[in-house]
């Protein structure tokens, strides 16, 4: 099975883009002043920036953050556990940095959800809503960019290297909220992103004569316009990103010292490693939101390949997450920028409690795990259990609807606020009831 291909065969939703000048799409202008007239009423925010690291396909939440060593073979599967700096509590046995840094960190061992399909399940883990056929709700980065003006001419929402293919992430806000897709493999040698390149033979000085002109109907129809005509922002702010140095340097991962390169995974996990780095780039250059997409973690069979692919192999996607988020974590300490980023390690659901036929398991969203860490989180907590199989909650439930609500405290918007479609109907931004986990709240 290809680790890039989840069980249903989704590919990734096809975004059309124009070259460079469309890195945010159209309407721009109408977006940004709509963000400006909310960024008045927003609460003050614990996080300044979040960074998701997302597990494409439902991570086993048995064979990482919640094993049951002293359960039968069948329950608690083919890999080992080991302890942490959290005293008797254990984790997998791939995580031995995540499991050295926990006392930094949070797991939440009771989420639950009745979705088990790929779609319906991301959807209610990145927006706080069940799917719905009357309207698509905005994802995390989405309903951010639409509240929070950004800094610079940077993104205010971006995916690396591409948002997951199960949802569209801006929902019923418009196009422009979106996240910027950085594209191609930050992994590789050869890795740039597109968006920041000239097309179609477009050069700074042509692109800048385009700006010229547009400016120029801008005034004209102003003059002419006496109905509140605004300025189109589409092709200025464009050429802003791609006249930018700042702007290149915050993506150029090439910059970064080999050693750092290495600490982060250069290998592995479908890039993740350099994912995460490129996004501890990314943040503390003012973007406040961005997903790492990592796929492959749809395991129905060999769930051993999560450690190993074939022998000697270092590079399997548990390793990889090892070192990939305990490197973000240390990194982001290091530079003093934990305490105001918030790091989201999770996917659409669980695994089933028991090893299948195939030595893989299936989907079970009645429990799993998330980890968190920094941006206002308690540090070396657990909250909640599962049951002696990993079955079912057997202390404090959480639903993707109360992550939610907690997500957004932290990043300063009330989940309460209100968010409104195109027709301009009023929708709450996480769903009636949701209540944030105070539990791993610091």
């Amino acid at each position: 099975m290809k680790s890039s291909l989840r069980c249903d065969g989704v590919s990734r939703r096809n975004i059309i883009r124009v070259g460079g000048l469309t890195a945010f799409g159209l309407g721009i202008g109408g977006f940004h002043r709509c963000r400006r007239a909310n960024a008045d009423n927003l609460p003050v925010a614990r996080a300044k920036s979040c960074i998701l690291v997302w597990l494409d396909g439902g991570p086993s939440h048995l064979e990482s953050f919640d094993v049951k060593p002293d359960a039968a073979e069948e329950v608690r599967g083919p890999l080992g556990s080991i302890p942490t700096s959290i005293p008797g509590v254990r984790i997998g046995e791939c995580l031995p940095r995540l499991a050295g840094l926990l006392h930094r960190m949070t797991i939440v061992r009771s989420m639950t959800s009745p979705l088990g399909e790929h779609n319906f399940g991301t959807h209610y883990m990145m927006t706080g809503y069940r799917p719905s056929p009357a309207l698509d709700y905005p994802a995390f980065g989405s309903t951010l960019a639409m509240q929070r003006p950004a800094s610079g001419v940077l993104p205010p929402n971006v995916a690396v290297p591409k948002f997951t293919g199960n949802i569209q992430d801006h929902g019923f806000l418009p196009s422009e909220t979106a996240a910027f897709e950085v594209g191609g493999k930050p992994d590789q040698a050869d890795f740039r992103v597109k968006d920041l390149d000239f097309f179609h033979g477009l050069d700074l000085q042509r692109l800048d004569r385009r700006r010229q002109f547009v400016d120029a109907i801008d005034q004209f129809s102003r003059a002419t316009d006496a109905g509140g005509f605004q300025p189109n922002e589409d092709l200025r702010r464009a050429y802003d990103l791609i006249a930018s140095a700042d702007a290149k340097a915050a993506f150029d991962i090439h910059s970064e010292p080999d050693a750092v390169r290495k600490r982060y995974g250069r290998v592995g996990g479908n890039g993740v490693g350099q994912s995460c780095l490129l996004a501890r780039r990314l943040v503390e250059r003012g973007v406040p939101f961005v997903t790492v997409n990592s796929p492959g973690w749809d395991t129905h069979q060999d769930i051993v390949n999560l450690k190993q692919r074939f022998p000697n192999d270092q590079n399997a996607h548990l390793p990889a997450l090892d070192r990939a988020v305990s490197a973000l974590v240390e990194d982001l300490d290091q530079r003093g920028r934990l305490d105001d980023t918030l790091v989201i390690v999770m996917g659409e659901f669980g695994r089933t409690p028991k090893i299948n036929t195939r030595g893989g398991r299936d989907h079970w969203p009645n429990c799993f795990s998330v980890l968190l860490a920094g941006g206002g989180i308690t540090a070396g907590n657990v909250y909640g259990a599962s049951d002696a199989q990993g079955e079912l909650p057997a202390d404090q439930p959480v639903t993707p609807a109360d992550l939610a609500a907690t997500v957004y405290t932290l990043l300063g918007i009330d989940p309460a606020g209100v968010l409104k479609t195109s027709d301009g109907r009023p929708v709450r931004i996480t769903p009636d009831g949701s209540r944030a986990i105070r539990g791993i709240m610091a």
